[in-house]
C-alpha cells in the first residue's frame, strides 16, 4: 500500500496478533461494529445497522438495547429497504456521568435519523441507558466545519481530558476532506442527559487532516483514540463511495499517527487471510514504550458476515517522530 500524506516523518509498523468473530452468546453474529470502548470488566461494541449494541466481557457477549426499536425494527439493511431507518451509531467512547465512568454512543449525523447521542453506564452491575435528539449540535458541527449537512459524517472520537474530539471522514472524491472539532464533555453529557441544550454545546478548534491515498481512492478517517502523551492514533479506510450514506468497496485500511493536525506517519493495516478488513472503532488497551496494544472491531458492510475484533499492535519508530503535543487538547 502506498500512502502520500504530505509532511510525515517517522514510521508506524502494524501487526495483527489475532483476530476473531464476534458472535453474541445465542450465536447471532454482531455486525457491522463501528465503535469500541470499556464498560466495566468488558467492552461496549456499537452496532451501527442496529439499536443493540454487544457488551463483549470475559465468556461471552449479551445484547444491550440502546434505543428503541425504530418503526418496528430493532436492525436495518439496504436488502430488507430499512437501511434508512436506522441511527447509525458510530462513536463509541469512554465518558463520566456524575463522576462514574460510561460510554457515549453518537450517531453519524448524515441523516436526520442519525443525530442521536446515547449514554450507557453501569448501575449495580446492569447497564442504563439515556438517548437524545441531538439535531442542533450536529448542525453546528456543520456549521464550523463549513460543510453542508449532507457531507456529515462523524465516525470516531478521542478523549482528551474534558474535551471529546469528534472526527468527520470526509470523502475526497467529493472534495472533503477528514476533519475534526472539539466539544466539551460535559456539554455533550448533559446534552444527552437533558441538562442542558445541544445548540448551546460549544463546538471548536476546527482541524482538517490529509491521510494520503491508496490506488486513487482517499483514505477517511473511521475512529480515534488519544495516546497519554496527547497525540492521537486514527483508523482510516479507501473507500471507493461517492457520498456519506452509500457504501463502497475498500482498497484498504491504515492506522495515523497525528500530533494536532500535522499527520506524522501512515501505515497499512495487514489484511488477514487476504481479506481487507474495514476497521471502525478503537480501544486503547496498553502502551509500553514505542508499542501500542489496540483492540479494533470491523464493519465489512456484510450482514451476513458477523464483525471481527483484531488485537493489533502499533510500533512507533521514536527515533523518527517528534514528541511535541502542543495544540493538543487535553
Amino acid at each position: 500500500m502506498t500512502v502520500a500524506p504530505r509532511g510525515h516523518s517517522g514510521s508506524v509498523r502494524i501487526h495483527v496478533d489475532a483476530a476473531r468473530q464476534l458472535r453474541f452468546d445465542d450465536g447471532t453474529p454482531v455486525t457491522a461494529a463501528s465503535g469500541v470502548a470499556p464498560l466495566g470488566d468488558g467492552w461496549l461494541i456499537a452496532q451501527d445497522d442496529s439499536v443493540i449494541a454487544a457488551w463483549r466481557r470475559h465468556g461471552g457477549v449479551t445484547p444491550v438495547r440502546v434505543l428503541p426499536a425504530v418503526e418496528g425494527h430493532d436492525t436495518f439493511s439496504e436488502a430488507a429497504g430499512t437501511k434508512h431507518l436506522k441511527p447509525d451509531l458510530e462513536v463509541a467512547c469512554p465518558a463520566e456521568v456524575d463522576g462514574e465512568p460510561a460510554v457515549l454512543l453518537l450517531g453519524s449525523g448524515s441523516s436526520p435519523r442519525r443525530m442521536r447521542g446515547v449514554l450507557v453506564r453501569l448501575v449495580d452491575g446492569v447497564p442504563v441507558v439515556a438517548a437524545a435528539e441531538l439535531g442542533p449540535l450536529y448542525a453546528r458541527v456543520a456549521d464550523r466545519l463549513g460543510l453542508p449537512m449532507d457531507s456529515v459524517n462523524l465516525e470516531g472520537a478521542s478523549r482528551h481530558g474534558d474535551t471529546i474530539r469528534w472526527f468527520n471522514r470526509g470523502n475526497l472524491m467529493a472534495g472533503v476532506r477528514s476533519a475534526s472539532v472539539d466539544v466539551p464533555l460535559e456539554g455533550l453529557v448533559a446534552a444527552v442527559l437533558g441538562r442542558g441544550e445541544a445548540g448551546e454545546v460549544t463546538v471548536e478548534r476546527p482541524l482538517e487532516y490529509e491521510l494520503g491515498q491508496v490506488e486513487g481512492v482517499g483514505l477517511a478517517v473511521t475512529d480515534a483514540i488519544a495516546l497519554p502523551d496527547g497525540r492521537v492514533l486514527l483508523s482510516a479506510a479507501a473507500e471507493d463511495t461517492p457520498n456519506a450514506v452509500d457504501d463502497g468497496p475498500v482498497v484498504a485500511t491504515a492506522i495515523a499517527l497525528l500530533d494536532g493536525e500535522r499527520v506524522l506517519a501512515v501505515a497499512p493495516i495487514p489484511e488477514v487471510d487476504g481479506h481487507v478488513h474495514k476497521v471502525e472503532g478503537l480501544a486503547l488497551r496498553g502502551v509500553e514504550g514505542g508499542t501500542i496494544r489496540l483492540l479494533a472491531v470491523v464493519d465489512d458492510d456484510d450482514t451476513a458476515r458477523p464483525s471481527a475484533e483484531l488485537d493489533l499492535r502499533v510500533e512507533l519508530d521514536q527515533s523518527g517522530l517528534e514528541q511535541s503535543t502542543s495544540g493538543i487538547a487535553r
